[in-house]
């Protein structure tokens, strides 16, 4: 079978996933990128490892979350229709993850959504993304530009440091009938909470992407989460854990605790081991199978610490430090 038939075929297997196939499904797509993706092929041949030796999920090598900033990441030869950068920190390098079909990322990511929170159709959408929006090139941005579209409100919208104008629309938004979801990254929403008396708005769903971007002092998720829940007149704040290298996203409705969307599973890596994996019930560093990633790299690992439970939740507890790095991206540092 030729390379896009096999393409085609797995596509088609992503799209109607169900729980027992994911994980014969995520065989297929990793023989199928140790063939074809030279970037993950590479680091095979740097880790003395046959694809043809692997038959379960545990024996998989994850590519290091770097080699999207050191290497093009792509399965196969295609020109690309978008390239999505990372944020990063001032004199970082800035992982580019390549596009090869900007709508099989936006039809995963709605598909992904509505799974946890019905149709987009039914929502107003707020974005409070200011950072995402200045550097440009985020599929953050990105993603939540379509479910605004999606959303056909005239009260959804972006809302670069214009608090005044959120304010109004979430005025607004108390008797439209319909409930409201304002998602912004960490700082911004402590910004807007600390300068504005928030009305209570029924339905009213807050959803932190996570960080500070260097903007203000980290504190930790309990400590966010109390100040916003408390500004905001909501008994819990929600989550979403995406990453510029991933297409699929994992949500949190309280507490911290995600859950993957379809395509996606989370595993954990020994520290210091990061070959040895576990499904669950240990600490240690999120490895992601995202399987809508099949023109790149579906098998990442992170530079999160977490934990993973039994039934394919996880929580995120910290960030591997520099020296703990080292031992999981030998391959990119050359």
């Amino acid at each position: 079978m030729s390379f896009e038939l096999k393409r085609q075929a797995l596509l088609k297997r992503i799209y109607q996933l169900s729980n027992s196939s994911f994980e014969q499904l995520a065989m297929d797509v990793y023989a199928f990128q140790a063939e074809h993706c030279a970037a993950y092929r590479d680091f095979h041949r740097y880790l003395g490892i046959n694809p043809a030796g692997i038959s379960n999920l545990y024996e998989i090598p994850f590519l290091p979350i770097q080699a999207f900033k050191s290497h093009t990441v792509q399965t196969g030869h295609w020109e690309s229709q978008r390239r999505f950068e990372s944020s990063g920190t001032t004199g970082q390098t800035s992982s580019k993850h390549y596009i090869r079909s900007l709508s099989h990322y936006l039809i995963n990511t709605i598909r992904g959504f509505e799974s946890f929170y019905g149709e987009l159709a039914q929502w107003n959408i707020l974005a409070l993304l200011p950072s995402y929006l200045e550097r440009g090139n985020s599929s953050l941005v990105c993603m939540v530009e379509e479910f605004i579209e999606q959303s056909e409100s005239p009260l959804s919208g972006f809302f670069l440091h214009d608090h005044e104008n959120l304010l109004k629309h979430l005025e607004a938004c108390k008797d439209s009938g319909k409930p409201t979801l304002l998602m912004g990254v960490t700082y911004a929403l402590l910004d807007f909470a600390e300068s504005h008396y928030v009305p209570e708005v029924p339905g009213l769903v807050v959803m932190e992407t996570g960080g500070m971007k260097g903007r203000r002092r980290e504190i930790t998720r309990k400590e966010v989460h109390q100040k916003l829940k408390e500004v905001f007149k909501v008994d819990k704040i929600h989550s979403e854990y995406g990453m510029t290298e991933m297409l699929s996203q994992a949500y949190s409705k309280g507490k911290g605790i995600f859950y993957p969307t379809k395509t996606m599973a989370v595993l954990t890596a020994d520290v210091y081991d990061p070959l040895e994996i576990h499904f669950s019930g240990r600490r240690g560093v999120l490895q992601v199978v995202d399987l809508a990633n099949l023109d790149t790299c579906s098998f990442i690992a992170t530079e999160d610490l977490g934990f993973v439970f039994e039934n394919g939740a996880f929580e995120v507890i910290g960030r591997l430090d520099a020296s703990e790095m080292r031992g999981c991206n030998l391959m990119v540092e050359g």
